[in-house]
């Protein structure tokens, strides 16, 4: 078991990008490729100085692991491509088995901000109805990736992100 401040020096950077992304999701709906793949490609120097070989084939897993679970959902149509660079960026600073933890709990988060964002917004039956298009239907049928698109009213997810990687640094 790792005690959680031997994560600080991995939390403060983590921390940094996970608020300047919040910030430019929740402004703009887009998180900005300056800043997530110089923090990925850093991550991977970092795992690399501090434990060699090993930290090597941790970064890339986390990173892999990232670009996996959140580019399969990127392809379902249900997640915004700087998402899943974030995701990536996050696993090559904190490796496969972090991230998994890290994973879970964005996906606790996301899925109450979900249903917060869809009761506020008085589209909480849309929500429902429309999720068994994302699971089984194709992009066709779900209609073009716009705000004004009713039927795809997209929710910046970093907040979730961040709030879960957060998270998963306490929880073992």
């Amino acid at each position: 078991m790792v005690h959680p401040i031997a994560w600080w020096p991995t939390l403060t950077p983590t921390a940094a990008v996970l608020g300047v992304a919040t910030f430019t999701d929740l402004r703009s709906r887009r998180i900005p490729n300056w800043l997530v793949l110089p923090f990925c490609g850093i991550g991977v120097v970092v795992s690399c100085f501090l434990q060699g070989w090993h930290g090597l084939g941790q970064s890339l897993g986390g990173a892999g692991l990232g670009l996996l679970i959140y580019g399969f959902l990127f392809w379902m149509g249900g997640m915004g491509a700087g998402d899943v660079k974030l995701c990536a960026a996050i696993g090559s600073w904190i490796g496969p088995v972090q991230l998994i933890y890290a994973l879970v709990f964005t996906a606790l988060v996301g899925g109450l901000m979900a249903l917060a964002w869809a009761v506020w917004g008085g589209f909480l039956g849309e929500l429902f109805h429309h999720t068994g298009d994302l699971a089984f239907g194709s992009k066709e049928e779900r209609g073009e990736a716009v705000l004004t698109n009713p039927l795809r009213r997209k929710m910046p997810y970093a907040p979730a992100i961040a709030i879960g990687t957060l998270m998963s640094f306490f929880a073992h």
